[in-house]
């Protein structure tokens, strides 16, 4: 079952518990992910890669607006994004430690030979394709930096 059908049935699942929160959520990636398979070009296809980025970014999306309403002093709005973002983090694979991805990142600069700040770009390259799903692009980037200074 790939996720697309994961996650219509798991839509079937929630109203049937009347789960509202997660009703809502899964409705709101199936859309998305028929948007994706309906574009120009998508040959009405999607594959589970392409769905894990569409999740992922609707992961960050909703973390950035919590922390909008948090610093806007709207915690009811933040308390609503975040419980959505763990319903749709429940279908992502487990995120890295920072200490995981710390010694992953060091074994990628070995590989690439990177030896300064310079090489940063080499590094992320690599370091994107080899941890695509399992960290944020951010927090590769922030560590990479730190890494090589």
């Amino acid at each position: 079952m790939d996720l697309f059908e994961k996650v219509s049935e798991d839509i079937k699942n929630a109203m049937k518990a009347k789960d509202k929160v997660a009703l809502e959520t899964l409705r709101n990636v199936k859309k998305f992910f028929l948007e994706a398979k309906t574009a120009p070009g998508a040959n009405d296809t999607l594959t589970d890669a392409d769905a894990l980025k569409i999740m992922q970014k609707l992961v960050k999306q909703g973390k950035d607006s919590a922390a909008i309403y948090i610093q806007q002093g709207r915690q009811d709005l933040a308390d609503g994004e975040l419980a959505q973002v763990k319903v749709i983090e429940a279908y992502l694979p487990k995120q890295m430690s920072a200490e995981e991805l710390e010694a992953e990142l060091k074994t990628i600069i070995a590989q690439v030979g990177a030896t300064s700040a310079k090489d940063m770009g080499k590094v992320m390259g690599a370091a994107s394709k080899a941890l695509a799903g399992r960290a944020e692009g951010r927090l590769i980037s922030e560590t990479v930096k730190r890494l090589l200074n």
